[in-house]
């Protein structure tokens, strides 16, 4: 397994972000329904973090648990909650210029990344999922169009050079999608932040 970095750590969590909301695009509700019930049927053994990190995933060194508000969008959006993060379905390759990558894992009854929201009494809930593979990588397999999730397209995490603003994170161009396991509307279910999320009970190292 590569040695998986706090800076790389820092950037998966940054990369999971996107700037606004965006709609189911096609599909079924019957099927995302689908989806997301045999994501919460497989993801079942990782509520219990322990086995998680007998699995291979690795806790985010820099502890961290992302919101919008901190991230200068809406607080309404809610949260994330903190990443652990699976370095071989990553397939990590580099840090420096930009992270980047050769995994293109598209499962998400084994996702690449698991996300928890910490309780008031210290424990860990988990409230999502996610999948990230990197672009080049993606199409080097011969992809021409991005990964879907139940008709939905992954979000296009890729910089613009003309802004200011860094819109992949640090990262090389990739896509990703949330899959968040709550009781809820299934368009909130697939979206990069969920409401319900809080870090409120979250503290630094």
């Amino acid at each position: 397994m590569k040695t998986f970095t706090a800076s790389a750590a820092a950037a998966i969590a940054a990369a999971a972000l996107t700037l606004m909301m965006v709609p189911a695009q096609s599909g079924s509700d019957a099927d995302l329904g689908a989806a997301i019930d045999a994501v919460k049927s497989a993801s079942e053994r990782f509520r219990d973090v322990k086995v998680a990190l007998a699995e291979g995933y690795v806790a985010d060194p820099g502890n961290h648990c992302v919101t919008a508000a901190a991230e200068g969008l809406p607080a309404e959006l809610g949260g994330m909650g903190i990443h652990y993060l699976h370095p071989e379905l990553l397939q990590l390759t580099a840090t420096e210029p930009r992270v980047d990558g050769n995994g293109t894992h598209t499962d998400f009854e084994k996702p690449a990344i698991l996300i928890y929201e910490p309780a008031a009494d210290g424990s860990l809930v988990l409230v999502g999922v996610e999948n990230l593979v990197f672009k080049n990588a993606w199409e080097t397999a011969g992809n021409t169009e991005p990964p879907v999730f139940a008709g939905r397209k992954w979000d296009l995490m890729e910089d613009n050079p003309d802004t200011a603003s860094d819109e992949a994170h640090g990262f090389a161009p990739h896509y990703d999608q949330h899959v968040y396991l709550m009781d809820d509307d299934l368009t909130a279910a697939v979206q990069p932040f969920h409401r319900s999320v809080t870090c409120e009970h979250h503290k630094d190292h």
